[in-house]
């Protein structure tokens, strides 16, 4: 399965709150990315998070939705995200939403992570292409 490894800029952006019914809200967020190396595409992200009354937990899903070139293909696909943090404990999964694929990038499938490190982010996509 190939590899890309590369960083990404990131800008976000406070979309509000949203109701989800008592006093429960969700945080809603826009975020735009560049990234750089094999793959050099811009996306967006919109992404709803929530808290809990226990300090270091929350959660949140994404989808994003990338447009550009991957090892010199042209396409987009969209992913997923699904992050959680129990008690200060951080995990996240990425998935390429199956079928998502377009362009030179069709029947693509896959997943992402994501490293954050004294402020600069790197991607590593894991990624197959099929004939779709």
């Amino acid at each position: 399965m190939p590899i890309a490894h590369g960083r990404f800029d990131v800008k976000r952006s406070p979309q509000g709150a949203l109701d989800l019914g008592g006093d429960a809200q969700a945080m809603h967020m826009r975020f735009d990315k560049v990234f750089d190396g094999p793959l050099a595409a811009t996306s967006v992200v919109h992404m709803m998070a929530v808290g809990t009354a226990t300090e270091g937990s929350a959660g949140y899903v994404a989808v994003e939705r990338l447009d550009g070139r991957l090892d010199g293909r042209a396409g987009r696909f969209s992913m997923m995200h699904f992050g959680v943090m129990d008690r200060g404990t951080p995990s996240l999964r990425i998935e390429i939403v199956p079928d998502s694929g377009e362009g030179e990038l069709a029947g693509i499938r896959g997943s992402m992570r994501i490293d954050i490190a004294d402020g600069d982010h790197a991607y590593t996509l894991d990624y197959a292409l099929s004939d779709g």
